[in-house]
């Protein structure tokens, strides 16, 4: 059992909790994490691991973002996290798109972006292969292989920053100054920070049903190492749709239309394109968007076909898909919340499957508005 008491102790080790950790260790605070799982198991492995800057709504999320990526390229070579890729290269297919890329350029979003005619963005991506209006470079944006690099900022956090982890203990219940474990165990901190994430019916489920938060299951692919480099993450036009520093934008309106008529299917499960590449060559693509409170937990046929002619259309041919899975994260109104629902206690969730992307500061913001109480 940790010992000497915690000043502060964080239920959950995805993400959002481990940057609570982060920020709280670097302030000089003995942390204790306590997570139900004997190791990382939900959403946190179960994406792209792509930290992603460009296209994040205008404004505190964007800032959010900008400030978590600066704070993942300074932790990662200190925790053993290697940057499998870095910036964006966001493909517009349509000429609305092109229009919705030059639009955003202009904007204060478009620091550190680049527009590419379609010679240009062949000749910096030559596995582009069917014709396409454009495209924008991103210099923001970062990808780590998400498996490996939640249980190495894990173990950084516990070896260098004195972190400590309880692991296989579930909560079941947090009252001002205490935790209380599902075996009887209670733990004593002056500050508590909550991450459950999507487990909305575990702490606090009348903060989640009283903010409509509910669950978004994605399907992801992991496809054969081509024999290929992407010289940066990809994404087109779907994303320029579901992206809210793309879609906020009045010119976007004409490419949403077109895509009503092209692209019904896609709309209609939230599928995007978005492709990695991982240090062995295979390159993970996704993904989809379903709602509700418990998605079934089984992968569609259908879906995983559309994601791949997303692929297709932009690069010509598939490799052979080597691994499918499914993930849920909590999806809500906002980007996140932040709650007190007791002295000395904090709920914290990432409502809009940006916690790679905006936890960091997030929790940064977090830990020094407790502190200031």
């Amino acid at each position: 059992m940790p010992s000497p008491q915690p000043d502060l102790i964080v239920v959950g080790a995805g993400i959002v909790g481990l940057a609570h950790a982060l920020a709280a260790s670097r302030r000089g605070l003995r942390v204790l994490v306590v997570d139900r799982d004997a190791q990382a198991n939900g959403a946190s492995i179960r994406n792209f691991g792509f930290v992603t800057v460009t296209g994040q709504q205008r404004g505190k999320v964007w800032d959010l973002a900008r400030r978590s990526a600066a704070t993942w390229r300074e932790v990662a070579p200190q925790a053993g996290i290697a940057v499998e890729q870095e910036g964006l290269l966001l493909v517009a297919h349509r000429p609305e798109a092109v229009d919705v890329i030059e639009a955003f350029a202009a904007t204060e979003m478009g620091e550190g972006c680049r527009l590419l005619t379609r010679e240009q963005a062949r000749q910096h991506c030559p596995q582009l292969r069917t014709e396409f209006g454009g495209a924008l470079l991103s210099t923001a944006d970062l990808r780590v292989e998400s498996r490996t690099a939640i249980p190495l900022l894990a173990n950084w956090l516990e070896q260098v920053m004195g972190v400590e982890f309880l692991r296989a203990a579930a909560v079941s219940r947090i009252e001002p100054g205490e935790v209380l474990l599902a075996d009887g165990t209670r733990l004593a901190a002056p500050r508590i920070v909550a991450c459950p994430g999507d487990d909305w019916a575990g702490l606090f489920p009348a903060i989640y049903a009283d903010e409509g938060i509910t669950r978004c299951q994605l399907q992801m692919l992991r496809l054969a190492a081509p024999g290929w480099r992407l010289p940066n993450p990809v994404m087109s036009d779907l994303s320029m749709v579901r992206y809210l520093g793309y879609s906020e934008l009045c010119a976007t309106g004409p490419l949403r239309r077109r895509l009503m008529r092209e692209a019904a299917q896609e709309l209609d499960h939230g599928i995007h394109l978005i492709a990695v590449q991982s240090a062995d060559g295979s390159l993970v693509v996704g993904d989809s968007h379903v709602y509700g409170p418990t998605p079934a937990p089984f992968s569609h046929a259908a879906i995983d076909d559309l994601m791949l002619r997303q692929f297709v259309d932009l690069f010509g041919h598939a490799p052979a898909v080597i691994e499918r899975w499914t993930g849920t994260y909590a999806s809500g109104p906002e980007h996140s919340i932040v709650r007190s629902p007791m002295p000395g206690v904090r709920l914290v969730v990432v409502t809009s499957g940006t916690g790679a992307s905006t936890s960091f500061a997030l929790a940064d913001d977090v830990i020094s508005s407790f502190l200031e109480d």
